[in-house]
């Protein structure tokens, strides 16, 4: 149990212990104890039962150079993803004593959900074509899943914000094996892994406005990663924005910048990772039908500057794109037109995110450095004055320079364009200015 100073909690120390007891006793021979690393949770019958954050345990067991584990057999597609050890599943403390003494013999556990990473489910539920209209609120969610952009969106109820957000994760790209390991971590530590061992769909979060900051960052009693954690590597929406606590919101700042969160207390700290696609809603007014043409709007301009208001500065300038949504009209639902699907929208992204993938080695546009943005966001002469003008007459921050080249590269990226033009930097621009009788800019 070493070190001694750092202290041990939890049910799945009960099966090593159990079987050093039975090799110190010695009724099982010592040496089969050697290159094996054990966990389980041991019932009053012997039983054995699943724990928590096996991935993570056997991975730290291949760095430190063992051979074999013994795993609860719940556990073991999930430990026999690491590849170079040998995972047996076991159903209670009689099969680790038979195996231990050479009684009975056992098969490793083998796991090919490694050929499912890149693989997502050739259908959804949910599909882009369902939503009828909102052209300008499709291409933003287009451009958002193109170049890792976060977004928010502003409209009355029922005009499909929530929706069209709930389809985003149509339109990404497949995990890559790296990435599905990583949330099948999170997911494993956080008892939220089904039996199948490997998460092969990026995760879509959406906790409720009165949710807590821990319960959005992590921590807790006993460590866990929050909201933000489980939604990395996917999306993390929020709905109804401006009703989550002030002091909630604002613990998105960091994460959104640094793509990760350090949960800091007095027993421990931890860092989870926090690597997700920002997407939130919200009505323009308390009574949600502001500058609407169908309802007439009961709020006063105090009421909507001080709704508005409820959302800081900071957070907002750490959103990429701002989508004015209108309600939907009778001859868009009425329609029995053809609506791009899923599948045709995502192949774009998809393209998009293969151009940034050869241009910058991996990196999305909304996670350039410095130096790749200068690189790679180069603007003429037309472009740069056009850019000028929109800041100056905007009065828009150096974060805000630095995320329209972003996004206009994006837009750039989805027309197999080479340069930024006009038409790309317009329409990221157009994406960036917030709305004076909103936010009082």
């Amino acid at each position: 149990m070493a070190p001694a100073a750092v202290r041990k909690q939890g049910a799945l120390f009960d099966l090593p212990i159990a079987l050093s007891i039975l090799a110190e006793s010695g009724q099982v021979d010592a040496n089969s104890l050697d290159g094996l690393i054990s966990v389980g949770e041991l019932s009053l019958n012997g039983k054995l039962r699943p724990v928590k954050g096996v991935l993570s345990m056997t991975l730290q067991a291949q760095k430190a150079g063992f051979s074999r584990i013994i795993v609860p057999v719940e556990n073991a597609a999930e430990a026999a993803l690491v590849e170079g050890l040998d995972v047996f599943g076991m159903t209670d403390l009689q099969s680790a004593f038979n195996f231990l003494s050479g009684q009975d013999a056992f098969t490793a556990v083998k796991n090919d959900a490694h050929n499912l990473a890149g693989i997502e489910p050739s259908t959804f539920p949910v599909d882009f074509s369902d939503i009828k209209g909102q052209a300008p609120m499709k291409r933003a969610m287009e451009i958002a899943a193109a170049g890792g952009h976060n977004l928010l969106m502003i409209g009355p109820p029922g005009s499909g914000k929530t929706m069209i957000a709930r389809r985003l994760p149509t339109i990404l790209p497949p995990l890559s094996l790296q990435e599905s390991l990583e949330i099948t971590r999170l997911y494993s530590i956080s008892g939220k892994l089904d039996s199948s061992g490997l998460a092969t769909t990026r995760p879509f979060r959406a906790p409720h406005h009165t949710a807590s900051n821990i319960a959005l960052v992590g921590g807790g009693t006993n460590a866990q990663p929050g909201e933000i954690s489980l939604a990395h590597n996917g999306v993390l929406f929020l709905d109804e924005l401006p009703e989550f606590e002030r002091k909630v919101l604002e613990v998105l700042r960091q994460p959104l910048e640094e793509r990760a969160i350090t949960v800091s207390r007095a027993s421990f700290n931890n860092t989870y990772p926090a690597g997700f696609l920002f997407v939130a809603a919200m009505n323009p007014c308390p009574c949600g039908f502001y500058r609407n043409a169908f309802r007439k709007c009961t709020c006063t301009r105090l009421m909507i500057r001080k709704y508005a208001r409820r959302l800081s500065g900071p957070l907002l300038d750490r959103i990429d794109l701002h989508v004015n949504v209108a309600p939907v009209n009778y001859a868009d639902l009425a329609s029995g037109g053809f609506e791009s699907s899923s599948a045709t929208i995502r192949k774009r992204v998809i393209t998009a995110r293969d151009i940034q993938q050869e241009r910058s080695g991996g990196t999305v546009n909304a996670q350039m450095t410095p130096e790749q943005t200068k690189k790679h966001c180069r603007l003429n002469v037309l472009e740069q004055e056009l850019l000028i003008q929109a800041m100056e007459k905007q009065r828009l921050s150096a974060r805000s320079y630095d995320r329209i080249l972003k996004v206009a590269r994006t837009i750039a990226d989805l027309d197999r364009a080479a340069d930024i033009t006009l038409v790309h930097l317009s329409e990221a621009i157009a994406y960036r200015c917030f709305d004076g009788e909103y936010f009082g800019a």
